[in-house]
């Protein structure tokens, strides 16, 4: 049977900050009086994301804030290490509310420029989803880069209550097209979100490795048929993420 559905994954993907996470936080720290450097932030931020498990709830239970207080807790975690001390709460809820919201715009975010011509080309005989480890903001950014239009669904990770390479992520995007795994593609560029929850899902897996395997390289392995056995490709992708917005 030929390949029917692609699930793609967004941040590192699709999508990447406009600017380094570490200078973000750095600039809106300052007009909270709060100084820090980016590199500081930077380094600080990987450590917390890589210690920080993602949320998990009982199945058939979404995140009731929408993930909301993860981020805050992991904001929280990465100025105490830079500044060695906690933020005082009143400082750190305006921060976070900035932050939160900055990262809600499309602005904040750019698209990679192979991109839309891989989804003009894919969309035209195969059905496209959003498979992220995301909130809702997710939505008003790939509408805001005109994306949604491709995406028959976008599922995150919010919603389903589980975060990729958790089976229920894989689960809830294949009961959404109503296929089986072997008439799927995820495309990603994390290892072990991406390439091991996808290959644990028995569903193919092509790696997002820029330059040298984009979006560009996937269309002609969709439309050649080359994508079959691309589940051995979880042993050639990296260990860390293209992105550093990981959400």
């Amino acid at each position: 049977m030929s390949l029917q559905a692609l699930f793609f994954d967004a941040a590192g993907t699709l999508i990447r900050p406009v600017e380094p996470v570490g200078l973000t936080y750095a600039r809106f720290a300052a007009r909270h009086g709060v100084e820090a450097m980016p590199d500081d932030l930077m380094q600080a931020f990987r450590a917390a994301w890589k210690a920080t498990p993602p949320p998990l709830y009982p199945p058939g239970t979404a995140a009731v804030d929408d993930d909301r207080g993860w981020w805050r807790a992991l904001v929280a975690q990465v100025f105490a290490q830079v500044l060695g001390a906690p933020l005082a709460e009143q400082t750190l809820d305006g921060l976070f509310d900035e932050l939160y919201q900055h990262y809600a715009e499309p602005a904040a975010w750019r698209l990679f420029p192979d991109v839309s011509p891989a989804l003009n080309a894919l969309s035209r005989d195969h059905r496209l989803m959003v498979l992220s480890n995301f909130d809702r903001r997710l939505r008003s950014i790939l509408a805001g880069h005109d994306l949604s239009r491709f995406f028959e669904q976008i599922v995150i990770s919010s919603e389903v209550g589980a975060a990729k390479p958790h089976p229920r992520m894989f689960q809830a995007a294949l009961t959404a097209v109503g296929l089986q795994s072997q008439d799927c593609l995820h495309i990603g560029d994390d290892a072990r979100c991406d390439a091991e929850g996808a290959a644990q899902a028995g569903i193919h897996f092509f790696p997002v490795q820029r330059p040298e395997s984009g979006l560009e390289l996937l269309v002609q392995k969709v439309r050649s048929g080359a994508y079959s056995g691309l589940r051995r490709a979880l042993l050639c992708i990296n260990n860390a993420p293209v992105s550093e917005m990981r959400r």
